[in-house]
């Protein structure tokens, strides 16, 4: 029995959203427009490279509908009932945590987040609700895009960057657009820096077994329609 030394080959995935959908953090870019069977992206895939690792940026706030995708069609035969207890990929999670510390960041390395559909944010009875439940941090984009990544069998990760208390904090000032928006500026260049040094060390490991094993989850976890 022999074990392969050649390097899998990877292709980075950014899904970005407000603040983090800038195309000049990639070089030689260029736009793809594609279709698939659910339907067409958000917008436009920005193609390029960072430190000579292929990488496709789609942004996913400012374009996107206001409600979660509901499609009609689907890939698989069956239906998938795709395990969730880990949601991210723990190997991909590593690597960001351990660069965002080398960089010098303040980071978490675990939490409990909740997705709301927005574009609005949380009536304060919401908010207060939410913490209730243990939640850490609230966000619009990490599901379904979490759910569909696990399906396809893709390592995904999520660096959350918080911008507000929401409203739950009485005497802090209510979460806005122009409060988020002054604070994504901020965080968005620590986002990117962290990208900028972790892509390449992703583009360096081996993945083999990893995507194997996430392919397999996928596959096994489809229940075929009865005859």
């Amino acid at each position: 029995m022999a074990s392969s030394a050649a390097t899998t080959t990877v292709k980075i995935g950014i899904i970005g959203g407000t603040g983090l959908d800038d195309p000049e953090i990639l070089e030689g870019r260029t736009e793809k427009y594609v279709d698939t069977p659910f339907g067409k992206p958000s917008d436009a895939l920005i193609l390029g490279k960072i430190k000579n690792v292929d990488c496709v940026l789609l942004a996913r706030t400012t374009t996107r509908p206001q409600t979660f995708y509901d499609g009609s069609r689907s890939c698989a035969r069956g239906v998938c009932h795709i395990p969730m207890a880990e949601p991210f990929c723990p190997k991909t999670r590593e690597v960001l945590i351990e660069t965002a510390k080398k960089l010098g960041l303040r980071c978490h390395s675990k939490g409990t987040m909740i997705t709301i559909e927005g574009p609005r944010f949380s009536s304060r009875a919401e908010s207060l609700m939410f913490r209730t439940w243990g939640a850490d941090v609230i966000n619009m984009t990490t599901v379904p895009e979490v759910v569909l990544a696990k399906e396809a069998g893709i390592c995904y990760a999520s660096i959350a960057m918080a911008t507000d208390y929401d409203c739950w904090k009485e005497h802090e000032e209510a979460v806005s657009v122009d409060r988020v928006l002054k604070t994504l500026k901020e965080n968005a260049n620590k986002a990117t820096s962290v990208l900028l040094t972790t892509i390449p060390q992703i583009g360096s490991m081996e993945w083999s077994e990893t995507l194997h094993n996430l392919k397999n989850m996928a596959q096994f976890s489809v229940l075929l329609p009865r005859h």
